[in-house]
């Protein structure tokens, strides 16, 4: 099961279950977690949370067969893990990301995508995909933690620390795994202090409807001939 699902009358949990290769984000998982965001949208569920199990949230795409997949492939996957997030972002749910460990990827993309963004002290995070030019989620993280912000961390896929994360806007809070309880509580109160009909509306209003501009970006960096070959020159340095 690459995917757990816990479910209350007050918020469901996703917990991606890959600990043996870091929660990297499968083609399985990523569907997984596209049909649960889906499915929770129609069943009106007030708050949705993501952890990870094991030693990090995500080390991002599964790099583990790559090399056997053709630059189509690879395309349809980095498209669906584009779906996954604009899903994710556009939720009418309150949407909770849990990080700890060593982030990486479309596993930091995946935290950027949600609400409330929260970390451990001991996370890192760090977005490499435009060393093999990818460009994925990065207008959203922009949004996030500004241009200059972005550009700075992006030109050179630097890894930033949780204090610093919460300094640039990018989590709200940085709280140790015994305190996040106490923080879904405080997420299922904000979810609760408007209608479901007021949420959904707020949220929408300000999402800002980008999807076709982020899918365009995502395609025409992937659809550029040899990404296979430019990520596996990435992994051999």
């Amino acid at each position: 099961m690459t995917l757990r699902i816990d479910k209350t009358a007050a918020h469901w949990t996703l917990t991606l279950n890959r600990p043996d290769k870091l929660n990297a984000l499968s083609a399985e998982l990523v569907e997984a977690l596209t049909d649960a965001f889906d499915e929770a949208a129609v069943a009106g569920v007030p708050v949705v949370a993501l952890r990870g199990e094991g030693r990090c949230f995500s080390a991002g795409f599964d790099m583990s067969d790559v090399a056997l997949q053709t630059d189509g492939d690879l395309l349809l996957r980095f498209v669906r893990i584009e779906t996954l997030l604009q899903r994710v972002a556009a939720s009418p749910c309150m949407t909770v990301a849990f990080a700890h460990g060593r982030n990486f990827g479309a596993g930091v993309d995946l935290v950027a995508a949600c609400k409330l963004r929260v970390a451990a002290p001991d996370a890192t995070f760090r977005t490499p995909g435009l060393k093999f030019g990818l460009v994925l989620g990065t207008r959203r993280f922009a949004a996030i933690v500004g241009t200059d912000e972005a550009r700075r961390l992006l030109e050179t896929a630097a890894t930033f620390e949780a204090d610093r994360a919460f300094h640039i806007g990018f989590v709200e809070r940085v709280s140790a795994p015994e305190q996040w309880q106490e923080i879904m509580a405080d997420a299922i109160a904000r979810a609760a202090a408007l209608t479901p009909c007021a949420r959904k509306q707020l949220y929408a209003a300000l999402h800002g409807g980008h999807e076709d501009t982020d899918l365009a970006a995502l395609a025409r960096s992937a659809a550029e001939p040899g990404i296979g070959k430019r990520i596996a020159a990435y992994l051999a340095r």
